[in-house]
Formats: structure tokens, C-alpha cells, sequence
């Protein structure tokens, strides 16, 4: 089977998390083309059997590379088989307000594309202050925080569980 997998990402847990994807499926047996949302000018969706999209979510909104990709591809989109892995230090919590907000953030961005994914996932990111610049590291400190009163504020800390998402990865692919 040949499966696109295609991200956006801005400090590189979502580039991770596709990496992690591409290297199971290939060890699986299938071909799988990886890239960068930013770099799919011109790609032709009709000649991968299967499409995977992850972007991250900052300030309520995915990246746009992936908004305009999916707009322009979304009726070829609609006619395959895809998961979208949405990804947000959010979907680490089990706080209700904060998965209403993944929700509403996901209906957002269907109507505006009109594309559905077959199937989503929301999945835990990781905290990076290492690569944020001065202002997103004072707003995700002050998160976080809130968040996890116990993380060390100053340390990278990743929360994706990658043996939940190997799963959703493996029930995808079964269904």
C-alpha cells in the first residue's frame, strides 16, 4: 500500500510524530512518502492509496500550509482513506474545557475546508521552551503551570504516548 504522510509543524513534535509514523508503517511493509506540508506544491493525492495529515495547534488554529493543502485537495482528500493526527499540549490533559476547545477548533477548520477526515486523533505534543522565542515561552510557562503544577518550567518535556498512537496508527490501517 502507498501512504502519504504530510505535516505541518512549528517547533518539530509533529515532524517527530510523523517520523515515528512513516518508520512503523515502512517496517510494516508499505511504501510511505513523508514531507513537509509547506514543500506539496503540485503533489498528485490520487496516486497514494491512503493519506495521513498532522499539523500542530497554536493559538487555536492549525498551521496554514495544512489549511490551504487540504482546501485545495479536499475532494480528492474526501475520496481516500486518512487520518488526521491533530496534535496540542491539550489533548495531553483531561481537562473537559480544553477537549470542547480541540472540538470546536476541529469543526472550525472542517467548514473551512470542507474536508472530513476519515478518522481523527488528538495527540499529546510536548513542551518546548527550548524553541520558543521570548513571548510563546512567557505564555506556555504561564500554561503549563496552570496545567502541571509539578513540571520543572524550564526543561522540554514531551507528553506524546507513542504506544497509543502505534495503536490508532495499527486500527487504521485494519479498518
Amino acid at each position: 500500500m502507498k501512504i502519504l504522510i504530510a505535516y505541518a509543524t512549528s517547533e518539530g513534535q509533529t515532524r517527530k510524530i510523523s517520523r515515528h509514523i512513516s518508520d512503523r508503517l515502512a517496517d510494516a511493509g508499505h511504501a510511505v512518502e513523508m514531507l513537509r506540508l509547506a514543500d506539496a506544491s503540485g503533489l498528485k493525492i490520487g496516486r497514494f492509496d491512503r493519506v495521513i495529515l498532522a499539523a500542530s495547534i497554536h493559538v487555536g488554529h492549525y498551521q496554514r500550509e495544512l489549511t490551504e493543502f487540504v482546501a485545495d485537495h479536499a475532494d480528492a482528500l474526501n475520496e481516500k482513506p486518512t487520518l488526521f493526527v491533530s496534535v496540542s499540549l491539550a489533548a495531553a490533559g483531561h481537562d473537559a474545557e480544553d477537549w470542547r476547545g480541540l472540538d470546536e477548533i476541529l469543526a472550525d477548520f472542517t467548514e473551512a475546508t470542507n474536508w472530513t477526515a476519515g478518522r481523527t486523533e488528538q495527540v499529546a505534543g510536548a513542551y518546548l521552551p527550548s524553541h520558543y522565542d521570548l513571548f510563546r515561552r512567557f505564555v506556555m510557562r504561564r500554561i503549563l503551570a496552570a496545567k502541571d503544577p509539578s513540571a520543572d518550567l524550564a526543561a522540554d518535556k514531551e507528553y506524546t504516548d507513542w504506544g497509543v498512537l502505534d495503536a490508532v496508527v495499527d486500527g487504521w490501517l485494519a479498518e
